[in-house]
């Protein structure tokens, strides 16, 4: 069950950064006692400022999402 959890989660979090389509050329990270928070901003496919607030829960999840945003185009 908690397999299906976490898959559920990592799907939900690529979900929210995929809700961008270009990035800004920056982005916040935050360190907590459970995890860390990611910060990414940039514009939707209709050119408005979003931001996607994602709760990473393991270094891996923390790099994944680091690793789609530096694959994404840039908001020039």
């Amino acid at each position: 069950m908690s397999k299906t959890s976490t898959k559920s989660n990592k799907e939900t979090e690529m979900a929210k950064l995929n809700k961008l389509f270009k990035v800004n050329e920056n982005i916040s990270i935050n360190r907590y006692d459970n995890g860390w928070m990611v910060e990414v901003g940039g514009r939707d496919k209709k050119d408005d400022w979003k931001t996607a607030k994602i709760m990473c829960n393991t270094e891996e999840e923390l790099l994944s999402i680091i690793k789609e945003w530096n694959s994404m185009e840039l908001n020039d």
